[in-house]
């Protein structure tokens, strides 16, 4: 590479594949004034978005797992630039990034332009209501850590309704105190937000809720489909559906939302169940810019990658992670999951790497490794892939437990390295030994 031309190379989205291939970068190039590396990103801080869930419900305390983007910038020398990008002008190497504004709409930053050499697409998904009345009025998402905060602030704000019902003799012939929430969408999210709201259910007497009992708290899971988890394997969706009905979880399956309401929803057959919280986790779909842009996208908006990768016609734009289709030997697609992002970013690195020294890019090959669904404390079911193995280990129990509190340790590692990882791990358990096991504010 002529170390006479600057490569800008930017990164947008800091997701768990995003946010592992700036950092990667950034490492290789610090001491290159040749190349300069930015990440972009709409939020100030980092949190694995498997976690969501656990915010939502107060299981897990954001504030203590986020990861400043700024900071890490600091550490390893890249750019941060907060922001969300409205626009690719492929033509010019330009992103358009929209105006920052404060809460009661007043302008912080303008609109901007931010030009690139190499562009890395990193930005997720977000929810795809499929076209169903209400969804977006009525129910909660859980894409981003702001709607999880949403979701534990009226979680909370239910539970001391019920708290103060169940113990005023005066207003229990007039109220029901009980909770009844509904999750649409049975995949990996919707499965592990509903086991998590039981375990955090049977901790509350503990924590003053003197009146609250698991049995006040009803949750439906609502799958459009056959059978929960639709994307992993029969005795996996078959384990974890036993496990939820002894939980108290009522698993509605071939059930179809037509509509949601004001705390209710209608489905396909003409029932209306009514609930007190609605989460809608049913469907993913690709930012829209990207097709607005003019970048080759299927029907949910992913752009089409070539298997080094590469944006289909984009010698200079890679993409990663669920905002990308890319097609895989026998024909489907890489799934949207984090072991996915994984992989694709360090592919996507070494593809970077070799193409700014003139060498023949890698071919990205998909390898899956199992799937693993957290049923909160009660248990953890799935399934091992890999080259020890020969086909599939179906586990559960503590070992399915240990590998998949393992897959949030890897993530950290590839970020911070192995001395900060094993502090952050300290710090972890020095924060738990002071502080409650659930968040109630």
């Amino acid at each position: 590479m002529d170390k006479d031309i600057t490569q800008r190379l930017v990164v947008v989205g800091g997701g768990a594949g995003g946010l592992e291939l700036t950092v990667r970068l950034a490492r290789k190039y610090r001491k290159n004034p040749a190349v300069t590396v930015t990440l972009v990103d709409r939020n100030p801080t980092h949190i694995w978005k498997p976690l969501l869930h656990e915010i939502a419900t107060g299981s897990l305390n954001g504030n203590h797992d986020e990861t400043s983007y700024l900071m890490l910038a600091k550490k390893f020398k890249f750019s941060f630039v907060m922001g969300s990008v409205e626009h690719i002008d492929t033509d010019a190497k330009q992103l358009r990034l929209a105006a920052v504004t404060e809460a009661n709409g007043d302008s912080l930053v303008n609109e901007r332009q931010l030009g690139y050499d190499k562009l890395v697409l990193s930005v997720g998904s977000i929810c795809n209501d499929f076209g169903t009345p209400g969804v977006m009025e009525h129910s909660l998402l859980l894409d981003t850590r702001v709607q999880a905060e949403r979701f534990h602030t009226q979680f909370v704000s239910q539970l001391h309704r019920i708290n103060a019902q169940s113990g005023d003799a005066d207003t229990q012939d007039n109220y029901d105190a009980s909770l009844s929430l509904i999750i649409v969408g049975a995949g990996a999210t919707g499965v592990e937000l509903a086991a998590d709201l039981h375990s955090v259910a049977e901790q509350l007497p503990s924590y003053g809720f003197n009146t609250f009992s698991r049995d006040k708290l009803r949750v439906q899971l609502i799958e459009a489909g056959p059978r929960i988890l639709p994307a992993l394997p029969e005795r996996v969706s078959a384990s974890v559906h036993t496990e939820l009905t002894e939980l108290g979880v009522e698993v509605l399956t071939d059930t179809r939302v037509s509509a949601i309401e004001a705390q209710a929803i209608n489905t396909a057959d003409g029932r209306v169940l009514d609930a007190n919280l609605v989460v809608w986790a049913a469907g993913v779909q690709a930012p829209a810019f990207l097709g607005d842009s003019g970048l080759p996208v299927d029907r949910i908006g992913r752009v089409h990658v070539t298997d080094q990768l590469l944006v289909q016609g984009h010698n200079d734009i890679f993409s990663i992670g669920d905002c990308c289709a890319c097609e895989m030997p026998d024909g489907g697609y890489v799934p949207p999951r984090a072991q996915s992002a994984h992989q694709m970013a360090s592919v996507a690195y070494k593809n970077i790497v070799r193409q700014l020294d003139g060498k023949p890019l890698k071919t990205f090959l998909y390898k899956d490794l199992g799937s693993l669904i957290s049923l909160s404390k009660f248990s953890t079911v799935g399934n091992l892939m890999g080259n020890l193995m020969r086909g599939t280990v179906f586990v559960e129990g503590w070992l399915a437990r240990l590998f998949y509190l393992s897959l949030y340790r890897m993530h950290q590692l590839a970020i911070h390295g192995w001395w900060a990882t094993s502090l952050i791990m300290l710090n972890d358990r020095l924060y738990k030994a002071t502080r409650a096991d659930i968040k109630l504010h």
